[in-house]
């Protein structure tokens, strides 16, 4: 679905300034139904990838395809932006209209599609998000959680097969991270959704089927999330955490098994460890 091949990108000289190459040669293959999560510091590129794969941003070098289709061609860009939603970190700077379904059907209405269908899609991408009660509300009186699904309900709204989140959460309360974290897992596991998640937050990545992590403008690791945040000490060398719980098992130094994420499996593995020192 999703293809990079020795990705290169610079960001054009300023004045007094030579060119700053961010990304250096990425290789990364993201297959149809996946839910992918790339992380990375301050400064590793993940963001400059995200905006690759719709054509945001132009590869200084390699290509980038979405279901074959390259980015960097003006004839094909259109139809990889209706493959490929992005969603922001603001979902202020994506809200248009004054009205919750005004907003989800302003992309359709650019595409030029009839009204009913444009109703059809609508009603679709607000059930999807949990918003169908709020069609009539003004966006500027819903919480951050609720225009963050808004905001994802315009791109669902345009039918991608994949949808980019950009840090989607980062502005949010935990009660809204939550909330728009159940409608994009709910889109990969019920829908089938290919999800690129951009995001700091260690227990979102948990919840992918893998873990992508950038470090200086390259993938340094790319594997099933118990196998990543397993690796504690290396992670802590990359500027990064891991989950609560695993740091926690790891803490102890009890040999836990540390790739178990959930409170539940990570209370059940001390009380498995405290139960053996009991027993001898």
């Amino acid at each position: 679905m999703i293809k990079a091949q020795k990705v290169t990108f610079a960001y054009p000289a300023q004045e007094g300034e030579e060119a700053r190459e961010v990304l250096h040669g990425i290789d990364l293959e993201i297959k149809k139904g996946e839910f992918v999560a790339l992380l990375g510091h301050n400064g590793s590129g993940k963001s400059t990838f995200a905006k690759l794969l719709n054509g945001i941003l132009i590869p200084t070098g390699g290509k980038v395809l979405i279901d074959g289709m390259p980015t960097d061609d003006e004839d094909t860009l259109f139809d990889v932006r209706k493959k490929a939603g992005m969603v922001f970190q603001n979902p202020d700077n994506q809200i248009v209209a004054t009205v919750v379904e005004e907003d989800v059907a302003f992309a359709c209405e650019n595409m030029g599609l009839p009204s009913q269908e444009i109703r059809r899609r609508v009603d679709a991408a607000l059930e999807a998000v949990g918003m169908s009660e709020f069609k009539i509300h003004a966006p500027h009186l819903l919480s951050g959680g609720q225009k963050q699904r808004v905001a994802i309900a315009g791109v669902l709204a345009m039918e991608p097969e994949v949808i980019i989140l950009d840090e989607p959460t980062a502005m949010l309360d935990p009660k809204g991270r939550q909330e728009v974290m159940s409608a994009i897992t709910k889109l990969n596991r019920e829908k089938g959704m290919t999800i690129v998640l951009i995001t700091h937050h260690m227990d979102e990545a948990c919840q992918a089927d893998r873990v992508v992590v950038m470090h200086g403008g390259n993938i340094v690791t790319d594997d099933i999330p118990g196998n990543v945040f397993s690796q504690v000490e290396k992670m802590q060398q990359l500027s990064l955490g891991v989950p609560q719980t695993v740091e926690l098992m790891y803490e102890l130094g009890a040999g836990l098994d540390l790739t178990r994420f959930s409170v539940e499996d990570c209370a059940m593995e001390i009380e498995k460890y405290l139960a053996k020192g009991e027993d001898k």
